[in-house]
């Protein structure tokens, strides 16, 4: 459950983003509260992954604005935004296979062994693997990494883009929950970028959907959950429903 009464920690107004001046999203507004998972559903194209690079700064924003807990961050490099408590699990991982387990938790901001501790306590697994080069990691053991490596920056936002992807859903389902806790104990807002609905709607507060670069419905995870007619007209592009 989010607490809305400091307002939102992200909020997205009428954002229009994309590539060579070519918009990808059209008119986008969304918010996440602290403590809130929002999933971001949607079928390829749709925008989902554009969405995650324009809040991390890696795609230029067109009109709109993007702003955390209530600071614009027009002009903000990506660096910046890392140091603003911005962490972006991007789609592939975005690991380098050829380091440690442990060298990748010593990248970036340089955390303490308390913290790398804190951590492993979500991922166990990745305990008796910190000298192993991430190459030799399976697909889960990677994906495990990838998003310690974000938790270990105690982001106050957290992008998870296609956390699924490529992995059995028993692997998927030990990940999921490690989110949710993340974001009710550290108060953290998480947007989870998700192509199987069943899976983005399990641990989410509310969901928001694209086709086609725009906003085609929104409402709580119960709501969505329970309404599949919608649900399959907004993957279309279709809000007649």
């Amino acid at each position: 459950m989010s607490d809305t009464a400091a307002g939102p920690v992200l909020e997205i107004d009428d954002l229009s983003a994309g590539y060579d001046n070519v918009p990808v999203l059209r008119g986008l507004s969304m918010t996440v509260g602290a403590g809130e998972v929002v999933a971001l559903l949607g079928a390829n194209g749709a925008g989902k992954t554009t969405t995650l690079r324009a809040i991390s700064g890696l795609v230029k924003v067109m009109t709109g604005s993007v702003r955390l807990a209530g600071g614009d961050l027009a002009g903000i490099s990506p660096t910046a935004r890392t140091l603003a408590g911005i962490a972006h699990v991007p789609e592939g991982r975005g690991i380098f296979y050829g380091l440690t387990v442990t060298e990748h938790f010593r990248l970036g901001l340089r955390p303490t062994r308390e913290r790398i501790d804190e951590v492993l306590t979500f991922f166990p697994a990745l305990r008796d693997l910190q000298d192993r080069r991430v190459g030799l990691l399976s697909g889960g053991e990677q994906q495990m990494l990838a998003i310690a490596c974000a938790l270990i920056q105690k982001p106050r936002l957290l992008l998870l883009d296609e956390l699924s992807l490529g992995l059995a859903p028993v692997i998927v389902e030990r990940l999921l929950p490690v989110v949710r806790e993340y974001a009710d104990n550290d108060r953290a807002a998480v947007v989870v970028v998700e192509q199987h609905v069943r899976l983005g709607l399990e641990i989410a507060d509310r969901a928001y959907v694209l086709a086609h670069g725009e906003l085609t419905a929104s409402g709580s995870a119960a709501e969505l959950r329970s309404d599949a007619e919608r649900l399959v007209a907004s993957y279309l592009g279709d809000t007649r429903s």
